[in-house]
């Protein structure tokens, strides 16, 4: 029982590598994609920006929507959409054919991440429901770190087709996966859409999607700039840049590890923990940025409370709305990808006001307001607690 418990959380996983490679592998090709086209790089972005702008305005809405079909069907469903426009996407004549076949699946991308999520947590008890969830939360780190470097590679020895049909391959994997041994699970007691709208009713939600928002804001206000800052302050070459990439993931993949057990022997004390935690790195690597042993040692430790920034924002939204976890998960994946876009731009700000070295600011700003809305979520969600007993 417990193995196939552990190959149905690690098909779960899979199958959130292939949405988010489909997602963000995109962005090792984009000038590829703009030279096949005949667009500008920045018309090519298009094809990252809309997708996250598509999953932001899903995330609240779709999860409702789809909460009360079997869970196994919901994500054939997905995961078959995400094939069929990654095939699109390979034989696109035009832009925008391959931008359309973009921005449809993303719409029902937050649908698998609530079903994966929630499917995880039903097969264990409550206290190790964080565990099982960092596990699924794998995938988020293999699809961000492993993905992107994986497309560039194939793109540069052989064509951009083949790069894509990497996307299309995953997602076809983990269709068959699903199909095969996954036991279906229909929804037992289906909620209605009040009561599940009704956790918005909860300030402790509110401040948790804000809190959710910061942290994401915070991490991507850096992270998005990774490769032009170990360019242009570190000096790395590309080569050197790419093995970065991927040291950053693999410890990446260790964070989720840590968050999953840390979160579920003490949640409040590790959120309070992760932001002062990621504050005292950024202003590690604004003074350590021009040389490379000390900014290696420190990509180690960022990319682990990288993944612990992801961790921590799932279970704070979720646990705060636990009794609509479909609805509360959409919610974490809107606020997320809020968090990413506004992170994003505001990196961009500092970078372009300031310069390159300056792009840790805005994610020491963000970590500082995510430290004082954890703060504030914890003394709400305490005196909630006491009330109730």
């Amino acid at each position: 029982m417990a193995k196939s418990k552990s190959l149905i959380v690690l098909i779960l996983a899979f199958g959130i590598f292939g949405i988010i490679n489909t997602e963000m592998g995109i962005i090792g090709i984009l000038p590829q994609i703009a030279q096949k086209y005949d667009v500008t790089v920045s018309q090519a972005g298009l094809l990252v920006s809309l997708f996250a702008l598509a999953v932001a305005v899903a995330g609240p809405i779709l999860p409702l929507v789809f909460s009360g079909m079997n869970r196994k069907n919901v994500m054939l469903l997905v995961v078959g959409l995400f094939l069929v426009t990654n095939v699109i996407s390979i034989f696109a004549s035009n832009f925008t054919v391959a931008l359309i076949a973009r921005i449809i699946p993303a719409f029902l991308h937050p649908v698998y991440f609530s079903v994966a999520f929630t499917s995880a947590a039903s097969f264990v008890s409550k206290d190790q429901a964080p565990k099982a969830i960092s596990r699924v939360f794998m995938g988020v780190t293999a699809g961000m770190v492993i993905g992107i470097p994986i497309t560039s590679f194939i793109a540069d020895v052989s064509t951009i087709e083949l790069a894509m049909s990497f996307f299309a391959l995953v997602n076809a994997l983990t269709f068959f996966a699903i199909l095969l041994f996954i036991p279906s699970m229909p929804v037992t007691e289906r909620q209605s859409y009040g009561s599940q709208l009704s956790v918005l009713k909860k300030p402790v939600v509110w401040l948790s999607m804000a809190t959710a928002a910061f942290i994401l804001s915070g991490v991507y206000a850096v992270f998005s700039f990774f490769a032009e800052y170990m360019e242009k302050v570190t000096h790395m070459s590309g080569g050197m840049i790419s093995f970065m990439l991927v040291l950053f993931g693999v410890t990446g993949i260790l964070g989720n590890l840590f968050a999953g057990k840390w979160l579920s022997s003490n949640a409040a004390r590790t959120a309070l923990v992760f932001p002062f935690a990621l504050g005292v790195i950024y202003v590690l690597i604004y003074f350590m940025g021009a040389f490379t042993i000390p900014m290696a040692i420190l990509i180690l430790v960022w990319g682990i409370l990288f993944t612990f920034g992801l961790n921590i924002s799932q279970y704070w939204i979720t646990s705060a709305a636990s009794e609509a976890p479909d609805f509360a998960n959409g919610l974490f994946v809107a606020f997320g990808n809020l968090g990413v876009t506004i992170g994003t731009s505001v990196g961009g700000l500092f970078i372009s006001g300031m310069g390159t070295e300056h792009v840790v600011w805005g994610g020491v700003i963000f970590m500082v307001l995510s430290f004082l809305a954890i703060m504030l979520r914890t003394s709400i969600y305490r005196s909630t607690l006491t009330g109730s007993h």
